[in-house]
């Protein structure tokens, strides 16, 4: 299942459109609450608009999301 919490993405449209991301939660079938590098506010994104890659993070480690983000 591709859509699960802590699968690292790609966002494809939008503000952030290119930058990596990583699902906080799922809302329903179409949409989750993501976090991106450019904005740390969790914000409701459609699954249509993202890409998702092969990386799973823990969301309990906030060291390991900034890594999955690309933030130092």
């Amino acid at each position: 299942m591709l859509v699960e919490t802590g699968r690292v993405c790609i966002k494809k449209y939008g503000r952030d459109a290119g930058s990596r991301a990583v699902i906080t939660k799922i809302d329903d079938e179409n949409f989750v609450r993501i976090i991106t590098a450019k904005r740390k506010k969790e914000r409701r994104c459609n699954t249509k608009h993202l890409e998702f890659l092969n990386e799973k993070v823990n969301l309990g480690s906030q060291d390991e999301v900034n890594r999955a983000l690309g933030v130092r």
